[in-house]
C-alpha cells in the first residue's frame, strides 16, 4: 500500500483527489492550513477520519512540508491560491511561487520518491497561428496577470527543484468542470447558465475538461510520467459562443443571442471590480479574469494521451455531474 501526501485536500482537486485515492486503497495524509484543524475537512464520501492523516502547516514553509512527505511514496501539489483580482497579487505569487519552492524543498529533505505538481493551462503561452498549443509553447503572458504569472513562476521552482535530483512530473489542466467545486470556479459556467446570464459571448474560445479525467490524468502523471515533463490534461475545445450554448441547452436555458466587444468587456471588468472593492464582495469579472478574450484558447492532449493513456470521457457527463452536485448543495 502506498503512502500519499497531497497539498490542497480543501480544494476542488485536492478533495477529489484524496477520495479516488482513498478507494484504491492509499494510505494518505493531507496537508491543510492551520485554520483547519478544528474543523472537519470537506472531502465529502463515505471515508472514515482514522483513513486520513493530517497535517496542518503554511504550504510556504519546508520545515512544515518535510514531516509530512517523510517516508512518502508520491506527493501531490494541488493547494494553490486562484484568484484574479490585482490587490491578491502579492500574496498569490507568494503561495503559488513561494508554495511550490517549499513544496519542492519538502520532498527533497523528506526523500519523497516523487512529486506531481498540478499547474494549469495558465502557465503555459497563446499561439497566435491557429493552431493548438502544446506543451513547448512558453510562457508569453504579461508578468501582470498575476494568477498566470504565479503558476508560470511556480513550475520553474518545480523544474529548478528537479535539476537538484528532485523526481517530478507537471500536469497542467485546463478549466475544469465537475461536482465539489464548491469555490465556483469552472462552475460558474453551470450556474450562469441555469440563472440565464449566458445572453452574450466574447470572441475567442475555451477548453473544458471534467474533474474526474484530471484526477485520473494525475494518478497516470505519478505511474507514468516522464521526470521533468509536463503534461496537458484538457478536454473539449471550443470558441465561446459554443461553450455557453453548450452548457445553457444542457440545461434548458436561454443561449447566447449577441457578440459583445472585446473592449466591452474589458470595461465591464474594471468596473466589476471596483464595485466588488466598494462592496467588499466578490467580482464576477476582473481584468485578470478576461485577460484572454479574444484569444482562441485551444489546446491538445495528445502527448498525455500517448504516455499517460489520458482519455477524457463526454464533457456532457462532467457538467450534469456539476449541476446535480451544486442542485443538491443549494449552491444554484
Amino acid at each position: 500500500m502506498q503512502t500519499v501526501l497531497v497539498t490542497g485536500p480543501t480544494g476542488f482537486l485536492g478533495s477529489g483527489l484524496i477520495r479516488e485515492l482513498l478507494s484504491r486503497g492509499a494510505r494518505v495524509r493531507a496537508f491543510a492550513r492551520p485554520s483547519w484543524r478544528d474543523r472537519p475537512l470537506p472531502l465529502g464520501g463515505d471515508f472514515r477520519p482514522a483513513d486520513l492523516e493530517v497535517f496542518y502547516g503554511d504550504i510556504r514553509d519546508p520545515n512544515a512540508l518535510a514531516p509530512a512527505a517523510s517516508g512518502c511514496d508520491l506527493v501531490f501539489h494541488t493547494a494553490a491560491m486562484v484568484s484574479f483580482r490585482g490587490k491578491d497579487r502579492d500574496e498569490q505569487l507568494d503561495v503559488n511561487a513561494g508554495g511550490a519552492r517549499a513544496v519542492a524543498e519538502g520532498c527533497l529533505r523528506a526523500g519523497a520518491r516523487r512529486l506531481v505538481h498540478t499547474s494549469s493551462i495558465a502557465a503555459l503561452g497563446y499561439r497566435t497561428d491557429g493552431g493548438l498549443v502544446d506543451e513547448s509553447v512558453a510562457f508569453n503572458w504579461s508578468p501582470s496577470l498575476s494568477y498566470r504569472y504565479s503558476k508560470h513562476l511556480a513550475e520553474r521552482e518545480i523544474l529548478a527543484a528537479a535539476g537538484r535530483g528532485l523526481d517530478a512530473v507537471i500536469v497542467n489542466p485546463s478549466v475544469i468542470v465537475g461536482p465539489g467545486d464548491r469555490y465556483m470556479h469552472g462552475g460558474q459556467l453551470v450556474r450562469d447558465a441555469v440563472r440565464g446570464r449566458l445572453i452574450a459571448y466574447p470572441a475567442g474560445g475555451m477548453n473544458l475538461v471534467g474533474v474526474a479525467d484530471v484526477i485520473a490524468g494525475q494518478i497516470a502523471a505519478a505511474e507514468k510520467g516522464r521526470p521533468g515533463e509536463r503534461y496537458i490534461l484538457g478536454g473539449t475545445n471550443l470558441t465561446h459562443r459554443e461553450a455557453f450554448s453548450y452548457v445553457a441547452g444542457l440545461f434548458g436555458a436561454p443561449g447566447p443571442k449577441f457578440r459583445i466587444p472585446r473592449p466591452a468587456v474589458r470595461g465591464i471588468a474594471v468596473a466589476a471590480e471596483i464595485f466588488a472593492e466598494l462592496t467588499r464582495t466578490e467580482p464576477l469579472l476582473t481584468p485578470d479574469l478576461v485577460a484572454g478574450v479574444g484569444k482562441y484558447q485551444w489546446f491538445t492532449s495528445a502527448k498525455a494521451g500517448r504516455e499517460l493513456s489520458y482519455n477524457p470521457v463526454s464533457l456532457e457527463i462532467s457538467l450534469r455531474d456539476a449541476y446535480i452536485w451544486y442542485r443538491n448543495h443549494d449552491m444554484l
